[in-house]
């Protein structure tokens, strides 16, 4: 779209409102000729049966008179024609006075337009319009369509709903918030814990990605009913039915050895393959590179700071479909299907009991891009190492799940509350309680709810992971340490630092907000 485009639309606007405008004042102007005109004749009509009264009176006085025969009739034609002389004068005088009185009206002046005009024709059009009637296009066409009131009534609407605003809150505010950050900080300590320790939140989401592996095998034609006849273990048989199922190229698990790499990748173990192949990861990144990895038959890894691609096995995959798109679309299900698998650990470690390594937290494994920093007893290992460590103790997707629930309870309880204070305390209507995030205020009270969260986290986390019994220290801090709810702290922090950094400007996601909610109000009514 041209950049002048909506400058061009305002001055056709202008034309189209000056037009209007003149219309109204040649209605008003006509109007008033008439009621001129209308007075005129009522005061003519009046004036002429003033004379007709007189003509009665006068012919009334000749009859009444006794005049000789003679006289009689040269006295009545004196007297008719002293009438009709007095009648053309007046007549003379009423046509002659109605014609200095004429007004005339000038002729509109219009927009040349017809249907198989072109925009740039009317452009031209509508230009030499402006030009005949001293129009002056040079300015803001919008702000002369306005009114001073309706620019008023704008700018402070502008300033009210579609500006930056630093948040005003009171003391209850950051007690209601601070609160409910220190239920959801305890709610963290003694349910969530660290994996594989045997916290409620910890062992509920565990049980719970089995299950849904198990619903989705059943989904894809796994049956349950015979595995349980033959007492076989449901979560290893869902997940071997779902890896034969769903074959992908991409999952050697060990640097050598039958399903290795040729020692092309240093340091794979079949607890940390899901994290250092890139096509494991539940994520746009993770999609990418497993459609790329079945398409052109590679794998690709990702291990100290570095990303390794190597060649597979041709014979014993081939991804199906029979065009392009088919091709793309089974890469797809391929890689959710095997991500299905794999979330609630390997077939091998449902078999014996255990846990098992799931899939990494969403963009997890870009932690090991940091090769960088000097950890462990002998200050040897890097940044990435320390992550993989942490993701071998099973910190997964599902233990992610669980980090997420007291950064639920916390953004509800929030929400919750800065409605029941604006209801109630404010004595505001319904409608107006909603706990909208772009809010000043309810932004403000869930940075700081998430923060006293991420504070109480992170002292819990500190604190345990310096006892005298921690052999690792980096890596139970970071075993101990809420991901999930620092990211979200992040976020809020940047978003309360770019309003208020930005504090007066235009809200522009405010304003599209907006549009795009009207918008669709006006094509429900349509």
């Amino acid at each position: 779209m041209d950049d002048n485009y909506l400058k061009d639309e305002g001055n056709a606007l202008i034309t189209q409102k000056h037009q209007i405008d003149n219309a109204q004042n040649k209605l008003s102007e006509i109007n008033n000729a008439l009621t001129i005109m209308q007075n005129e004749q009522a005061q003519n009509r009046e004036e002429l049966d003033n004379l007709m009264e007189r003509m009665e009176s006068l012919l009334a006085n000749i009859n009444s008179k006794n005049y000789e025969l003679d006289e009689l009739d040269e006295l009545d034609e004196l007297e008719k024609q002293e009438a009709l002389l007095l009648v053309q004068k007046k007549l003379d005088s009423i046509q002659v006075e109605s014609q200095s009185k004429l007004h005339t009206i000038d002729e509109l002046d219009s927009v040349l337009f017809n249907d198989n005009m072109s925009w740039e024709d009317y452009k031209i059009s509508f230009s030499a319009y402006a030009e005949r009637n001293h129009i002056d296009l040079s300015k803001d066409p919008f702000e002369s369509l306005m009114s001073k009131a309706q620019q008023i009534e704008l700018q402070k609407r502008i300033k009210e709903d579609f500006s930056f605003k630093n948040a005003q809150c009171d003391k209850y505010d950051y007690m209601i918030a601070g609160t409910c950050g220190l239920i959801g900080g305890l709610v963290d300590i003694l349910f969530v814990g660290k994996p594989k320790a045997g916290y409620l939140l910890g062992e509920a989401t565990d049980n719970m990605a089995n299950k849904a592996t198990e619903k989705f095998a059943q989904m894809c034609g796994w049956n349950k009913e015979t595995a349980e006849s033959k007492g076989s273990n449901l979560t290893k048989s869902a997940i071997g039915f779902l890896e034969k199922k769903f074959k992908i190229n991409y999952d050697q698990s060990t640097t050598n050895g039958k399903n290795g790499t040729g020692g092309k990748v240093p340091n794979l173990y079949k607890n940390n393959h899901h994290l250092k192949s890139l096509g494991h990861s539940p994520d746009i990144i993770g999609l990418f590179f497993s459609i790329l990895n079945q398409f052109t038959n590679t794998a690709t890894f990702i291990s100290n700071g570095k990303i390794i691609t190597i060649d597979t096995d041709t014979e014993t995959f081939e991804l199906q479909g029979g065009n392009f798109v088919a091709k793309i679309f089974c890469g797809f299900v391929n890689w959710f299907g095997h991500l299905a698998s794999d979330w609630a650990g390997s077939e091998t470690s449902a078999a014996k009991g255990n846990r098992g390594s799931g899939i990494p937290i969403p963009f997890y494994n870009l932690l090991l891009l940091c090769n960088f920093g000097r950890f462990g007893e002998k200050g040897q290992e890097s940044f990435a190492v320390i992550a993989s460590k942490v993701f071998e103790q099973g910190y997964d997707f599902r233990h992610g799940l669980s980090m997420a629930i007291p950064v639920a309870i916390i953004e509800l309880l929030i929400r919750f509350m800065y409605v029941m204070k604006q209801r109630f305390y404010h004595s505001k209507d319904w409608k107006d309680c909603m706990p909208n995030s772009s809010i000043p205020e309810l932004r403000r009270m869930l940075l700081v709810g998430h923060g006293t969260l991420c504070l109480v986290d992170g002292l819990d986390a500190g604190i345990r992971s310096v006892k005298p019994s921690v052999k690792h220290p980096a890596v139970e801090f970071l075993l101990r340490t809420n991901l999930i709810a620092w990211v979200n702290f992040g976020q809020l922090a940047l978003r309360d630092l770019h309003a208020w950094y930005n504090s007066g400007n235009i809200d522009i996601e405010a304003i599209d907000e907006y549009m795009d909610r009207d918008l669709k109000r006006m094509l429900k009514m349509h």
